[in-house]
């Protein structure tokens, strides 16, 4: 299994090292360079499997010879075995047709612990192995970063450092990624939005020397390992409400687009999803798009869904990409004019964009009251994220098709947002119940690309 950019001029990769790399040396993101297939049977197969062996049968195909098969089931064994939940992502039943999927049974109560807690299991296998050093840099919304620091924490060969934008994430998020004492693991407080983290980390990705330097690593939802780890559970929700006998739709709460596409490559895997629903909130430029065709930033407002305040969608580039027949060089102008104000999608692109994915959009107010009436109808208290997720799939779900809305991250995360809209305080687990009496440890830094490099070669051992 080999891997190739999406702008077509960069190395071709094997698994273990475009996992290593993560975002391409011509600044594309790497896909495999064809999707394995799973048959009817093999997908039927999956019925009542432990969600580890659905795991290893999923994303085997993609990983060639990087890792034995007893390698990666130990691997698989050591990712979910933290997790709360012995399900990992168990299906609730919302109302008649509609379930949610619950994927915030991992470490740190966020769907990304699926893909980051693997993540860190390939990075810890590879890097005995070669006996090498990484440095990973990665930026967050909120989620990612408290996921990449629970995973790489205290690890040998691994510094990690991750920007966060500044006020910007909820208190749970922060202290998550700033109470960790190992010397390894580096929160830094970026004065700008997501958007500004992100794009440092990609101007630190394409700064060679930097790159070169210091072993840079990447483990945002550029890194395909990531994708591919969050491929898995679109297929064991789908096969528990009958797949592939019965075709399923799911919703997904997304700014990125990275979880979302993942479900994309499950379908185009053979799993029979109908509709794959990207749900914006009020930083809607994903919905904009898939609606006018016009894919132009217009500034990053703060809500109380934060890990969705993202106009630049990283992986929306591997969806346009398919949409563009493959073609890199194309994808490669469309990045180019992102960087001068933004882009219009083609008609043809538009359409194929359309055959799989719909949107929708919900503001403040409708996130508070979609968490109040989920609460008073179903029982269940929501994130602000898996309401916004909610309240598109029950205006766009069809009556004869199950829909299945991703609920990215527990209510703990965001228990203000949560109890003003509901009256109900949501609890932290008991294994996190200290986090607001633990120390914090920030470094708080200027949008400067060069201050950021400089902290980093300071902080990494020589």
């Amino acid at each position: 299994m080999k891997y190739i950019s999406t702008r077509g001029n960069a190395p071709v990769l094997s698994f273990e090292e475009a996992m290593l790399t993560g975002l391409a040396r011509d600044g594309g993101l790497y896909l495999p360079e064809s999707i394995p297939t799973l048959t009817a049977d093999d997908i039927k197969a999956l019925h009542g499997v432990s969600y580890e062996e659905a795991a290893f049968r999923i994303m085997r195909p993609f990983i060639g010879d990087a890792f034995t098969d007893d390698e990666f089931r130990t691997i698989i064994a050591r990712t979910y075995a933290g997790f709360g939940h012995a399900a990992r992502a168990p299906l609730k039943q919302l109302d008649a047709g509609h379930f949610l999927l619950e994927l915030f049974h991992g470490p740190t109560l966020a769907f990304k612990d699926f893909a980051m807690q693997l993540i860190g299991q390939l990075f810890e296998a590879s890097l005995k192995r070669s006996g090498d050093r990484v440095c990973i840099v990665g930026a967050t919304s909120g989620d990612t970063g408290s996921a990449a620091i629970e995973a790489f924490r205290g690890l040998d060969k691994v510094d990690v450092f991750i920007l966060y934008p500044h006020g910007r994430v909820s208190e749970v998020q922060r202290r998550q990624m700033t109470t960790p004492v190992e010397d390894n693991v580096h929160a830094i407080a970026l004065d700008g939005d997501f958007d500004a983290c992100q794009a440092r980390v990609k101007d630190m990705f394409n700064d060679f020397e930097f790159r070169d330097a210091v072993g840079l690593a990447g483990v945002n939802s550029i890194n395909w390992a990531r994708v591919l780890a969050q491929v898995v559970y679109y297929f064991t929700a789908a096969v528990s409400l009958g797949a592939p006998e019965r075709k399923v739709s799911f919703t997904v709460p997304t700014g990125n687009f990275g979880d979302i596409f993942a479900g994309y490559i499950a379908k185009r895997m053979g799993l029979p999803i109908d509709w794959l629903i990207v749900a914006t909130n009020q930083n809607d430029i994903l919905h904009r798009c898939l609606t006018t065709s016009e894919y132009k930033p217009d500034g990053v407002i703060p809500s109380i869904s934060p890990s969705m305040d993202i106009q630049v969608s990283s992986n929306f580039e591997r969806a346009l990409y398919y949409a563009y027949d493959q073609d890199g060089a194309a994808v490669a102008q469309l990045m180019d004019e992102l960087k001068a104000g933004g882009f219009s999608v083609s008609q043809g692109a538009l359409e194929a964009l359309r055959e799989s994915f719909a949107s929708g959009r919900c503001d403040e107010d409708e996130t508070r009251a979609t968490i109040l009436e989920t609460w008073n109808a179903a029982g269940e208290l929501l994130c602000p994220h898996s309401a916004v997720g909610v309240k598109v799939a029950e205006e766009m779900r069809d009556a004869a098709t199950p829909m299945i809305t991703l609920a990215t991250a527990h209510p703990a995360k965001f228990p203000a947002a949560v109890e003003k809209a509901s009256g109900q305080h949501p609890p932290l687990p008991d294994r996190m119940a200290d986090l607001y009496e633990r120390s914090e440890r920030v470094t708080r830094v200027e949008n400067d690309l060069a201050a950021i490099e400089t902290l980093i070669k300071d902080r990494i051992p020589n």
